[in-house]
């Protein structure tokens, strides 16, 4: 009952990858692209690492699942956030830079 049961979440993460790249590539500005590939990949992983904790049972494998779960809760923000600073840096920087041309 447990394979069945995971299988079903798995499957319902590995959809809401493909309905949140349509989403994805229906954006046309970087950062609502971001924000759309930062939701894909955190609901997705949380749902198809809880298929799996499902699927597997309760053994040290679902403790090795939980610990990634984890990790990649406190990193996928993170690293989310830095990719949005670097981006406006780099368009602050070329505004920048187009200032001075016209000067």
């Amino acid at each position: 009952m447990n394979v069945v049961i995971g299988n079903v979440v798995i499957g319902v993460g590995v959809v809401m990858v493909f309905i949140g790249m349509y989403g994805f590539y229906k954006f046309d500005d970087f950062k609502s692209k971001l924000l759309a590939a930062a939701t894909i990949d955190t609901t997705a992983l949380i749902t198809v690492l809880i298929g799996a904790m499902i699927r597997s049972g309760f053994r040290w494998v679902t403790l090795k699942i939980m610990l990634i779960l984890m990790i990649s809760l406190i990193l996928n923000p993170v690293v989310t956030s830095k990719i949005a600073l670097g981006a406006k840096t780099n368009e602050e920087r070329k505004q920048l830079e187009a200032k001075k041309e016209h000067s």
